[in-house]
Parts: C-alpha cells; structure tokens; sequence
C-alpha cells in the first residue's frame, strides 16, 4: 500500500480493514476536504461561460448515477485520465458537496484505486441529512 496523503485516507484504510467501525470514518469524511473533478470550461476572451462547475457523474454498475470524488488530487491523476475533459477540480469540504448534490445520485470515492469506497444514494442522502443538522 502505498503513503497516505491525508488522515482522511488513514480513516478510509482503517475502515476497509475493519479496524475503525464505518460510522467512525462517515464522521470523519463529514469534517474532510474532497477533491471534486470538474470538467473544463474553457473560456470565451477570458470569460467563463458557466458560473456552475460541472462534476464528474458516471453510472455505476446497477446504472445508477455516482459523483466521483477523490480524497486528494493526487488520487484522481490516474482514473481522469479517461476522462480528459476533466482537467481541473475543487478542493472542498465534503458538506458542501452534499449541500449541493441532487438527491439520488451514489458517491464514488477514489474509484479505481484500492483505497477506495462507493457511498449508495440513502446513505448519501443519510450523511446530508447529518450534515445540514444543527449540532
């Protein structure tokens, strides 16, 4: 296994191993940064054309539609390499993400790398409900 880059992705290892119960590791993705790919937009004369970034949406293998998210940049350079489109991304809390994903959608984190974890739509839909709750 190769370092890890943050203590999110330490949660993520320990969580897949059974070391740290997933409620534990849901918890800590709810106070983490994620990197978000976004496609991009180029620019007519120095202006953007979209005030909305475009994330990165595929389809899982029940055909439901996933948002892919990475625990760092560095995680995401080699799955965007078949999406070429998506050059760029946001590195942001994970609250906002769910604050202004739509309702359904799956999320994939770091898909294609061994420390990686598909989130199913309730849960996603669990874990905004959390993160939008007064503590």
């Amino acid at each position: 296994m190769e370092e890890f880059r943050n203590e999110l992705e330490k949660q993520l290892h320990a969580a897949q191993l059974g070391e740290t119960p997933s409620e534990v590791f849901m918890k800590q993705l709810l106070t983490s940064q994620i990197f978000m790919p976004v496609k991009d937009d180029p620019a007519l004369g120095g202006i953007q054309r979209s005030t909305r970034a475009q994330p990165l949406v595929v389809q899982d293998d029940s055909g439901d539609s996933a948002l892919v998210l990475f625990t760092s940049p560095e995680r995401a350079k080699p799955f965007l390499e078949h999406y070429p489109d998506f050059k760029g991304g946001l590195l942001t809390e994970f609250t906002w993400v769910l604050e202004k994903m739509d309702a359904g959608f799956g999320i994939m984190i770091n898909p294609g790398d061994e420390l990686g974890i598909d989130i199913e739509p309730e849960l996603v839909r669990q874990l905004a409900e959390t993160a939008t709750r007064p503590n």
